[in-house]
C-alpha cells in the first residue's frame, strides 16, 4: 500500500479500545478563510463559525453569514484512511441524493488532502435541521416510533433496489465504482499499514476473510512486542478463535453465491443509531446522517436490523407500577434505571417486527431466516477480539462440530 501521510493524527490505547486522538486542532481562522472563499463571503461580511460536536474522526463546525441566510457545516476529518474515507463519504451523499428520497446533506465542497490552510481533510455541507431522534424517544408516541421505523426499512428497500457490483466503498457517484472497503477495520492504529486485501472484493468469502486476516496480524504483533503475561494470553485466544473462524468462512460462505455478489450488492448504514437520525416536532425523519465508512455490502447484510433496534428481547411489556421509585435532584420521583432498560427492550423487540414486515411489503428479496447464520458470522468477526472473544469461540466450536445455534444463545 502506498505510503500515506497521516499529520496531526495519534493513537491512543485505552483499556479497551484504540482511540485517534487530535495532535493538533484546527484553526478556526483557517476554516473561516476557507469558507470565505468556498462560500464568496466578502471579507467585510460577518462570518462565523461555532463548534457544534464531535464524532470519533471529527468535528463539525457551523457556519453562518448574512450572505448565505441558510447555515452549512463543515465536518473537519483526522487522516485515519486518508483520501480514501472523505472521497467515499462524499460520492455516497452525492449518490444518495441524486437516487434515492432518503434526506441526506447536500455537499457544496471537499478536500480529501491536508495540503490546505485547515491541515485535514474537510467536507463543506448543507445544515440539516432537526433534533436528533435520540433526544426526543422517551416523549414520542409509540406510533410514532412506529412510523418512524417505517421510514427507515423504506429507506433500505430504496438501497436494495439501486445495485452495485462488489464489495467496497463508492468513489465516484457518477460512475457507481466502487475502492478499497472503507472500514475501521482496515485503517484502525498499526493496521493500515498491514499487507492484506482491502477491495473492492468479488463475495463475502474474500471480504471476511481479509477482515479476519487483519485481527490474526493483529495478535500477532502483540504476541512479539508484549511482555505483559496478561496480554500475552488475551492474544492467543484472540488469535486461536480468529483462526477458528477463518476455518469456517468456506462453510459459511459456499461457492455458489460468488457470482451472484459479484454482481448484485447493496448500500447499507451500519451504524444507524438515534442520534443519527434527525427528526421533527411530529417526529418525522429530516435527515439521515453520518455515511462515512458506508458501503456496498452483501444482500445478506440487509436482514440486520439498524442500529437503534438491536436491543435485548422481550416480549411482555413492562408495567410502570412493578418498579421502584427513586428520588430526582428536582425534588420529584422517577422510576429506577431497570425500568427504561426493560422498556427499550421491549420497544424495540415489537419496533424489530414492524422493521422486518415493513421490509417484505417493500422488497421481495427478503430472506431472514436464510441469512441469519451469515449476519451471525459477520457479529462473531466483529466481536472475536473483544470481550465477547469467549462466547465466539463456543459458537465457533459448535458450528465446527455440525451443531446449528444462536450466537446469541451461546
Amino acid at each position: 500500500m502506498a505510503q500515506l501521510t497521516q499529520g496531526g493524527l495519534e493513537w491512543e490505547q485505552t483499556l479497551f479500545d484504540l482511540i485517534p486522538r487530535w495532535a493538533q486542532y484546527p484553526y478556526l481562522t483557517a476554516i473561516e478563510n476557507i469558507c470565505r472563499r468556498l462560500l464568496k463571503i466578502p471579507s467585510d461580511s460577518p462570518c462565523t463559525i461555532t463548534f457544534h460536536a464531535s464524532g470519533l474522526f471529527n468535528k463539525l463546525y457551523i457556519i453562518k453569514s448574512d450572505k448565505n441566510p441558510g447555515r452549512h457545516i463543515m465536518r473537519v476529518s483526522l487522516p485515519v484512511y486518508p483520501q480514501h474515507k472523505t472521497r467515499s463519504e462524499v460520492a455516497t451523499l452525492r449518490w444518495l441524493r441524486e437516487n434515492t428520497s432518503i434526506p441526506v446533506p447536500e455537499v457544496y465542497a471537499f478536500d480529501d488532502s491536508n495540503s490546505n490552510e485547515i491541515g485535514f481533510e474537510y467536507i463543506l455541507m448543507e445544515f440539516m435541521e432537526g433534533k436528533p431522534a435520540h433526544e426526543r424517544w422517551w416523549t414520542m408516541e409509540m406510533e410514532e416510533k412506529i412510523g418512524l421505523t417505517k421510514q427507515v426499512a423504506g429507506f433500505q428497500a430504496e438501497l436494495l433496489k439501486t445495485k452495485f457490483r462488489g464489495i467496497g466503498s463508492l468513489m465516484n457517484e457518477e460512475e457507481k465504482r466502487l475502492g478499497l472497503f472503507v472500514s475501521p477495520r482496515f485503517f484502525m492504529g498499526d493496521c493500515i499499514g498491514y499487507d492484506v486485501e482491502r477491495g473492492p472484493f468479488w463475495c463475502s468469502r474474500d471480504w471476511l476473510s481479509a477482515e479476519l486476516r487483519v485481527i490474526i496480524l493483529q495478535q500477532m504483533g502483540v504476541l512479539r512486542k508484549t511482555e505483559d503475561e496478561d496480554e500475552r494470553e488475551d492474544a492467543e485466544e484472540i488469535l486461536g478463535v480468529a483462526k477458528k473462524l477463518l476455518g469456517l468462512v468456506d462453510r459459511i460462505f459456499d461457492g455458489m453465491e460468488e457470482e451472484e455478489e459479484s454482481k448484485v450488492t447493496a448500500s447499507y448504514h451500519h451504524d444507524l443509531h438515534l442520534n443519527n437520525i434527525l427528526v421533527d416536532e411530529k417526529g418525522e425523519i429530516t435527515a439521515v446522517l453520518d455515511w462515512e465508512c458506508v458501503s456496498a455490502v452483501p444482500i445478506w447484510m440487509a436482514t440486520k436490523v439498524p442500529k437503534f433496534l438491536e436491543e435485548g428481547m422481550r416480549e411482555e411489556e413492562p408495567q410502570r407500577d412493578d418498579y421502584a421509585d427513586e428520588p430526582c435532584e428536582d425534588g420529584g420521583d422517577k422510576k429506577n434505571e431497570l425500568y427504561y432498560v426493560h422498556r427499550m427492550e421491549w420497544e424495540a423487540t415489537q419496533l424489530r417486527k414492524v422493521y422486518d414486515d415493513r421490509l417484505k411489503e417493500l422488497w421481495s428479496g427478503w430472506c431472514c431466516e436464510e441469512s441469519r447464520v451469515k449476519v451471525e458470522f459477520l457479529e462473531a468477526v466483529q466481536q472475536c477480539d473483544g470481550i465477547w472473544v469467549k462466547r465466539v469461540g463456543r459458537w465457533a466450536d459448535a458450528l465446527s462440530r455440525g451443531e446449528s445455534v444462536r450466537l446469541e444463545d451461546v
